[in-house]
């Protein structure tokens, strides 16, 4: 029986079990099918799909915590691949992240979840104390950016318990995400879940990560013009006359855009949940999203006219653009590649995608932890109070390795981005490429 589960496969072996139905990886040189558990893989089936067929050990290790290991013993097929071989980056790595679990980082999450959610608490009391018992347009001005920032503080807890655990409980850390995301927000964690769990995987992959993938509005890259196929989406990115046009005048259009990208992330979310698609605590998340259309309709409805109203719906989304341009800071001007990541090279994508944002101690609570955007990318489930401490040690990996690590001000990334967004833009107004007919329902069925 020993001699059994001695027997041996190599690398190329292992990459012709890549599609549904036969998936097989490979972690610290064993090789397990996750053929049946994809379908229950609490991370969804796209990063198994993803990374299929090769080894996915830094993968594995950067988004479970070390009692996932157990489960991966029923899985083993027996094999094991005879010429894998770890790089010199992925083995420093993993004895960083050794190093972490020994210290405990990843269980020292401070005091993040509580006063986050106090302060979540205290800023809907104010907002809806001041719609309801205080007149004047500029109370209720303020009750609105209040709002904004409130949705923007929410959305980086429901961020938090999607990537570890914030409370006590996995049951209590769900409630957390329902509340934080569907409830507040009127996001689906479920929607976030499947889209972010993706982009982490394929970081700034052109046709494998959602978070690139805004045409017919945004083009980071001039290979967008070819109308590549969508691996996430599963449809062709059609580059049309409407797509030509917007996407040439996309360094200007950027920032209007972004104040009403919410509205986008709101269409995405039941297009998801009444899809046809699997969707884990679809009930639960169709709920949480009632609870929001529920609550935010009547706290509009207490304003005293239309215009009021209006100037307060405007003035809470335009609010949230400030959280969805730091997203696109944090990838649109970093380096993109096609095709599907590499696990053995993963530490190499995510230093290769990603741009922090340098900014104050005290402003670590405006950015949510997403500033130190390399670290999180490398440690996800290391709670945002640790990543200030960790970059230094981030940095010096990327140098040791000579792999980019970059911190930009806040405006430097602006303008790197709209550098980017140009750069694309000037491209496109190249009329010597005709474009097919125009397909309007393109511009609804992207995400921002």
């Amino acid at each position: 029986m020993e001699a059994e589960r001695n027997k041996y496969i190599t690398s190329e072996e292992l990459k012709k079990h890549s599609s549904p139905g036969d998936l097989w990886i490979s972690i610290q040189g064993k090789v397990y099918d996750v053929s049946d558990w994809a379908k229950h893989h609490p991370g969804g089936e796209v990063p198994l799909l993803t990374l299929a067929g090769q080894d996915v050990t830094d993968a594995f290790m950067a988004y479970h915590p070390g009692s996932a290991w157990k489960h991966l013993e029923a899985l083993f097929t027996g094999y094991r691949v005879r010429d894998f071989v770890p790089s010199d980056v992925s083995k420093d790595y993993r004895k960083l992240h050794a190093e972490f679990s020994r210290l405990g980082l990843f269980e020292r999450k401070g005091h993040v979840a509580v006063c986050s959610l106090t302060a979540i608490a205290v800023m809907l009391s104010l907002c809806v104390y001041g719609v309801v018992a205080c007149e004047g347009a500029a109370i209720h001005f303020l009750c609105a950016v209040l709002l904004g920032l409130l949705w923007i503080q929410s959305a980086y807890m429901g961020h938090d318990s999607g990537h570890y655990q914030v409370m006590t409980t996995t049951g209590y850390n769900r409630l957390a995400q329902i509340l934080a995301g569907n409830c507040v927000t009127g996001i689906s964690m479920a929607w976030w879940k499947w889209t972010h769990n993706a982009h982490h995987i394929a970081c700034n992959s052109l046709d494998h990560d959602p978070d690139l993938q805004h045409i017919p509005v945004f083009a980071v890259s001039s290979r967008f013009f070819n109308s590549l196929t969508s691996i996430f989406y599963g449809r062709k990115l059609k580059f049309d006359f409407l797509a030509r046009l917007l996407v040439s005048y996309q360094h200007w259009t950027f920032y209007p855009v972004m104040c009403f990208g919410r509205i986008n992330l709101f269409i995405q979310t039941f297009l998801l949940l009444f899809s046809k698609r699997h969707v884990p605590d679809r009930a639960l998340n169709i709920l949480g999203i009632l609870v929001f259309w529920t609550w935010f309709p009547l706290l509009v409805s207490c304003l005293p006219n239309w215009s009021e109203r209006a100037m307060f719906v405007v003035t809470s989304l335009s609010v949230t653009a400030v959280q969805h341009i730091q997203f696109c800071l944090n990838h649109f001007s970093a380096n993109v590649y096609m095709g599907p990541p590499n696990g053995t090279d993963w530490f190499e994508k995510q230093t290769a995608g990603t741009i922090d944002i340098a900014c104050s101690t005290w402003m670590d609570w405006f950015h949510g932890g997403l500033q130190f955007q390399l670290e999180h990318h490398l440690f996800p489930r290391l709670p945002r109070c640790q990543l200030r401490g960790i970059a230094p040690l981030a940095r010096d990996l990327c140098k040791k390795h000579n792999l980019p690590y970059r911190s930009l001000s806040f405006w430097e990334a602006n303008v790197s981005t709209i550098r980017t967004l140009r750069t694309a833009a000037l491209q496109a107004r190249d009329l010597s490429n005709p474009v097919p007919k125009n397909l309007v329902w393109e511009a609804v069925n992207t995400h921002g």
